[in-house]
């Protein structure tokens, strides 16, 4: 596999007082166009408004940072102020329209992945703007834009041209936002902190997995995600997603070090990981992680809404259910070196802790 893999950072697509928007692309991250995956992620500074708009791709939002409000409307629906937070996250279909606000400080930071075969460009989020410089009514003349909303013609003029900013402003201190209602966030919201665990290994690590059991709109965006916290010095069994998924992981925390091994038994990736970085793993390829002393964490989606991994080592892989007979034959081992194998990793499943 020619490829490359190597994890990325996200740049600047543009921004102001009030925050910034920052993406990956696909020409740096050729697997983003590869695997028709989109990665965006937004920044509010305190009083920061990101416009309303929608998109051409349906996303999983995760808050990596501070906390806010965030206006959804799903079509032909109410809008739902919700109330966001660290550890947040929201699954956002085709078609919805969103907008988001930052009350306080420090930063929100909210971090978009999806799917981008419905997109304009393969890899790549488009936003459509509802107001702003490069909003969609911008293009209209005041003649339609009138009829359309039922207003005279200077009073169109007036809705389309005032907001002169792009995409991102910043509200004067005094302002009144919409409150959000907590029960707003039932069946909008997870926050994958919080959540129960799906996998807690003592000293190994401990993962929530988001699928259409907990968040049901996680079936229309069509990618199920997961939160990751490995512990210090801990291990990550090499496993692959056994239902031909993509996993596109986010590091959100810590650091490590990762390796991924290609169907032709070569290893197309071995680099060490921080906070900020983007990489994917292809389809059917084995990947496996080691935290460094101070952990590490991730945020993934992987595109199949109700995803299924293979563990490689550990009590719940193929290996503990193979006769010792296939086993020395495979290896070409003696009984002796199968039994000693597989004497080991009886107890441990998906993550294993620093050895003693």
């Amino acid at each position: 596999m020619d490829i490359d893999l190597t994890p990325k950072l996200a740049k600047q697509v543009y921004g102001g007082d009030g925050g910034s928007y920052h993406a990956w692309c696909p020409n740096e991250l050729p697997m983003l166009k590869e695997g028709n995956i989109g990665a965006g992620k937004l920044a509010l500074t305190k009083n920061g408004f990101a416009l309303p708009r929608y998109s051409d791709s349906a996303k999983v939002a995760y808050v990596l940072q501070g906390s806010g409000v965030a206006g959804i409307v799903l079509p032909e629906k109410d809008e739902k102020v919700v109330a966001i937070k660290k550890g947040d996250s929201i699954a956002l279909p085709f078609g919805v329209v969103t907008w988001w606000y930052n009350k306080e400080d420090p930063e929100l930071v909210v971090l978009f992945l999806g799917d981008t075969k419905t997109a304009h460009k393969a890899g790549s989020f488009t936003d459509m703007y509802l107001t702003g410089s490069n909003g969609i009514f911008t293009g209209f003349s005041t003649e339609f834009v009138s009829r359309a909303w039922d207003v005279e013609e200077s009073v169109a003029k007036t809705l389309v041209s005032s907001q002169t900013a792009k995409g991102i402003v910043k509200l004067d201190a005094g302002f009144q936002m919409p409150e959000p209602k907590q029960a707003n966030r039932d069946g909008m919201v997870l926050n994958c902190e919080e959540a129960p665990l799906d996998v807690d290994i003592k000293g190994g690590g401990r993962v929530v997995v988001l699928n259409t059991k907990n968040l049901p709109l996680v079936g229309e965006v069509g990618t199920g995600a997961d939160l990751v916290r490995l512990n210090g010095s801990a291990m990550c069994s090499p496993g692959f997603s056994c239902d031909s998924a993509l996993q596109v992981t986010y590091i959100v925390r810590g650091s490590g070090r990762v390796q991924v091994v290609g169907p032709d038994g070569k290893r197309i990736l071995e680099t060490h990981l921080k906070p900020g970085n983007l990489f994917i793993v292809p389809r059917f390829c084995v990947v496996s992680k080691i935290a460094d002393p101070d952990g590490m964490d991730w945020f993934s989606i992987i595109t199949t809404p109700n995803p299924k991994f293979t563990n490689l080592a550990g009590k719940v892989s193929p290996w503990k259910s193979l006769s010792p007979q296939v086993l020395q034959a495979s290896f070409k081992v003696a009984p002796e070196v199968e039994k000693h194998f597989s004497s080991k990793r009886t107890a441990e499943e998906v993550f294993f802790p620093p050895p003693n």
